[in-house]
């Protein structure tokens, strides 16, 4: 199983990286031209989406290129160990920015009119739904934490064995 399941998400993962690349290269400077027609009113709006776009997909590159180091950890048998905290953290990290870019954006567009309240509120639910996913690593952390502790107490049991026998 675990010989297919890697091959399967690192392909998941570079369609999704390869896109995100080209939502950076592409999609926002199409975003840029189409946000030079706001209406006057409106034109402050501009550089923060445009910010906020950029910065959410560099969160997103950066996840999954956490992701594929922990999925090399797992094909090599390592994700066990004090390294894989350090990818798992960051990933926490990115997953926390991007609610954050999420509340920034429903902050950005909740003065005056350019959408209705209600989108904004929606926007909240939204940024409150990806801090929820960054608890959810967080317990996974709390899991891995006890598994590379659990494998530590095993290997010191396992030498101890070794020396009696």
């Amino acid at each position: 199983m675990r010989k297919l399941v890697v091959p399967a998400l690192r392909a998941v993962l570079v369609v999704l990286f390869a896109g995100s690349v080209f939502v950076q290269a592409v999609m926002v400077p199409l975003l840029a031209a189409d946000l030079e027609g706001l209406r006057p009113e409106f034109a402050y709006l501009r550089a923060p989406i445009l910010v906020i776009t950029f910065l959410g997909v560099v969160a997103a590159q950066v996840v999954l290129a956490c992701v594929w180091r922990l999925v090399t950890m797992v094909r090599r048998g390592t994700v066990f160990s004090h390294a894989a905290f350090r990818y798992v953290d960051i990933v926490i990290g990115a997953i926390v920015a991007a609610a954050l870019l999420v509340f920034a954006f429903a902050v950005v567009l909740a003065p005056g009119d350019p959408v209705p309240p209600g989108v904004v509120l929606l926007m909240c639910g939204a940024a409150v739904a990806v801090l929820g996913v960054a608890l959810i690593v967080l317990v996974l952390r709390m899991l891995l934490a006890q598994a590379v502790a659990r494998d530590a107490e095993a290997a010191k049991m396992q030498a101890e064995l070794d020396e009696v026998i």
